[in-house]
């Protein structure tokens, strides 16, 4: 076990500056001047441009600029925005308000999600299986940013029991319906997919086997079927909570959560580099975190999976 998990951090390594790489890359690279940009219309003093320029480092090849930037990262140095404000505080305030949100739409599709892939799974054919299949169909269909729009005017325009935007982030209540905007797409293929593993597994042999030999019902389900059923939905839910965090950029402007999306909306808009690459960067170590994570829930899922 111990080796197994050595070795996976041994993995991430490379994917971890790969992905780093590319993102720098993609963001240094984009035609315009970010420094001539902070000055908008104005005509800006080449000499202000040039020492804004040394002091972010801009004025040095990428590839110095790259290894620059990830010294001062692993002394926990994500760099400085251009309003001056560090980025590490920037993010310090608003992954708080994008963590919650998020782990409220992780929470809202897993449990929803599961609870109706099960009864679709075990009712297949069904009039609770067809509900479940044209609701989730429809989630899929819609555009988030459309579904946002429906979920502001039916619950909060026609009925009243929230405001339109979110007035304070750090409210738990008024990231209630965002949450559940943000997570709405991923509980439908949580319901499908849970559905679709449960089908194939009720077809299996050992459940025949469990069956013939006069197990409860009850024992067979959550024993045998749940456990071999949910692998793939756990890979699922592991990578889409980082997806969860970084997809959060449409729900969070609809509503106006002051969280991490926002940020890097506008981040993207002013070419804060700094700003932009170190939330990303961040994101990924969310998500190859989760990954790990997922990998190590393996073994308890399906006892057959050891680690060597």
């Amino acid at each position: 076990m111990g080796s197994y998990v050595l070795r996976r951090v041994l993995q991430m390594i490379p994917v971890f500056f790969g992905t780093t790489l590319l993102i720098f890359l993609m963001v240094y690279t984009l035609p315009g001047d970010p420094v001539a940009a902070l000055f908008g219309d104005k005509a800006a003093d080449p000499a202000v441009v040039a020492n804004l320029k040394h002091k972010y480092y801009l004025d040095q090849p990428l590839w110095k600029q790259y290894l620059h930037y990830m010294g001062n990262l692993f002394q926990g140095d994500f760099g400085t925005s251009f309003t001056g404000r560090p980025v590490t505080e920037i993010m310090a305030d608003a992954f708080p308000v994008t963590i919650r949100m998020a782990l409220m739409a992780f929470l809202f599709e897993m449990i929803f999600g599961l609870c109706l892939g099960v009864v679709s799974g075990l009712k297949r054919g069904s009039v609770q299986d067809t509900l479940v299949l044209v609701l989730t169909l429809l989630v899929i269909s819609i555009p988030v940013f459309v579904l946002a729009y429906i979920a502001q005017t039916v619950f909060a325009t026609n009925l009243g029991w929230v405001t339109p935007t979110v007035q304070d982030s750090t409210d738990l209540s008024q990231l209630i319906l965002p949450a559940i905007v943000l997570g709405s797409l991923s509980l439908a293929y949580v319901a499908r997919l849970t559905r679709t593993s449960i089908g194939e597994n009720l077809r299996a042999d050992y459940m025949r086997t469990a069956v013939a030999k006069g197990l409860p019902r009850r024992t067979i389900i959550t024993r045998h079927l749940l456990r071999n059923s949910l692998i793939p939905v756990v890979t699922f839910l592991g990578t889409d909570l980082g997806a969860l965090m970084g997809g959060a950029i449409v729900t969070e402007g609809i509503f106006n959560v002051q969280g991490i999306g926002n940020v890097l909306y506008r981040a993207i808009n002013q070419k804060e580099g700094p700003t932009i690459v170190g939330i990303v960067t961040v994101l990924v170590i969310v998500y190859l975190v989760a990954s790990l994570i997922v990998d190590l829930l393996y073994a308890v899922l399906d006892p057959r999976i050891r680690y060597a």
